[in-house]
């Protein structure tokens, strides 16, 4: 009896561990916290905003256990994406991560269930004024071309994954050249940028950073633009320049 107690002592603190990440007052700070640092991007409700993604429809977020997943996120942000890093207490992690998955919890109990966003729903606006945009306002033919890098790019990426990667392109890497006060001058991959500090990585793969005001760079980055970009499209912008996206088969 005393080994089948000792056994079950790791699930009883499991279902403990779970009861506290869940816990109302855990939920009510989280939600607090998420107001202040979180919604401006993603929405009050965490179901997305104007610069930022939907996190109830979030993989990483479906997939976190404890904040295994959003945890790291919201520590390290995701610079290319625009996403700044916050320096917050494991506490302060665990309540953003208990009032996120009570979103989720609340989304995926609405009745019906959420509705998914069709290809068609992505297909609505005018393909010329599309074009237009794209080699005018956009300033996207600057850094791309239909029969070019986007030839065929509507077969590999459909619906709200195409609009996902016109929105936020991933693994893309920018370069930075650092010139030192001393005249040196250093070149390498952008790895962090922000408002007090500008980081690389060089040719050996070392990581160097230095404080903005104490070095002059040069950053090429044609991915910002699309950062940029965020803040200035309007929903006719988005729903022309998608449907002319689609049609480069």
């Amino acid at each position: 009896m005393a080994l089948a107690f000792s056994a079950a002592l790791p699930i009883m603190a499991h279902a403990q561990a779970i009861a506290r990440t869940n816990s109302k007052e855990l939920i009510e700070t989280g939600d607090g916290l998420f107001q202040q640092k979180c919604a401006f991007c993603h929405g009050r409700d965490a179901e997305g905003g104007e610069t930022g993604p939907d996190l109830t429809g979030s993989q990483l977020v479906k997939e976190d256990v404890n904040g295994s997943g959003i945890g790291p996120v919201v520590r390290n942000g995701r610079p290319a994406k625009g996403m700044p890093k916050f320096g917050l207490s494991d506490q302060d992690i665990a309540a953003l991560v208990a009032f996120i998955h009570n979103q989720l919890k609340i989304a995926q109990s609405q009745k019906g269930g959420r509705r998914g966003v069709a290809v068609s729903d992505l297909q609505t606006g005018n393909v010329e004024a599309g074009k237009q945009y794209f080699n005018g306002a956009g300033g996207c033919a600057s850094c791309h071309s239909p029969t070019g890098d986007l030839a065929g790019v509507a077969s590999r990426y459909q619906g709200l994954k195409l609009e996902t990667r016109l929105l936020y392109p991933e693994n893309v890497t920018g370069k930075v050249t650092v010139t030192l006060p001393s005249g040196d001058v250093i070149s390498g991959t952008l790895a962090y940028r922000d408002e007090f500090t500008i980081a690389l990585r060089d040719s050996s793969g070392a990581w160097r950073s230095w404080p903005v005001d104490t070095v002059k760079f040069k950053v090429d980055a044609p991915v910002e633009a699309h950062s940029e970009l965020l803040g200035k499209y309007t929903d006719d912008d988005i729903h022309n320049l998608m449907a002319y996206l689609q049609t480069l088969r």
